[in-house]
């Protein structure tokens, strides 16, 4: 899953669903002038593909490969099938898609009472909780979408959190290098979608 791929295309029907393992997915909402933002992010601990159990067929989402790697894809037609069996893995994807919405919902609240600063906080804790070790590789347009903000805004807010000795910036490359003190100029929003995935899934996960 290449850095930028894009897996559906907002108001198509996906042919599969998507589960990322060592890959990130964007789902971005992008409005008639082609502007984005983005709405929620998944890795290893969910699923791309959501309106295929949920009854709607399509999405009002497009679906970018944010961080390229690995993932499985699993044909809509058999992922339908057994949803319905009402076993297991229909408990599964309710709680993955509750905890989707908590994600959708807090970013929403994010991006309009919070500074850059604290929403690209949020952001690269969100990612690196969906990743192995502290380095992102992304375009710096790339962050712009997702944060629906120009590119500009992306480099002043990343210098800031650099001069803090948060991170390590470079063009399309960012090292985390304190994540004690992202977390702590941080706003609540990634603790509160942070909890909520840990609170529906800690229980599933063999100790």
């Amino acid at each position: 899953m290449p850095l930028g791929m894009v897996l559906c295309e907002s108001g198509r029907t996906p042919s599969h669903a998507y589960f990322p393992t060592t890959s990130i997915v964007s789902l971005l909402y992008v409005t008639e002038d082609g502007a984005s933002a983005e709405i929620a992010v998944v890795g290893n601990e969910g699923m791309v593909g959501m309106a295929l159990f949920m009854g709607g067929n399509s999405t009002l989402c497009r679906s970018v490969v944010q961080s390229a790697g690995l993932g499985y894809r699993l044909n809509a037609r058999i992922l339908r099938e057994e949803f319905a069996r009402s076993g297991p893995m229909m408990h599964m994807l309710l709680r993955n898609t509750q905890a989707l919405i908590t994600q959708m919902c807090q970013t929403a609240v994010c991006n309009r009472h919070h500074t850059l600063d604290q929403q690209l906080c949020r952001w690269l804790l969100l990612s690196l909780d969906r990743l192995k070790g502290n380095d992102l590789v992304m375009t710096q347009e790339l962050i712009s979408n997702m944060l629906g903000v120009r590119r500009e805004g992306v480099t002043e807010a990343a210098l800031k959190l650099q001069r803090a000795g948060l991170i390590r910036y470079a063009r399309g490359h960012i090292t985390v290098l304190d994540r004690p003190g992202l977390e702590q100029r941080s706003c609540e929003c990634y603790q509160v979608v942070k909890n909520e995935y840990d609170r529906l899934f800690s229980k599933l996960i063999p100790a």
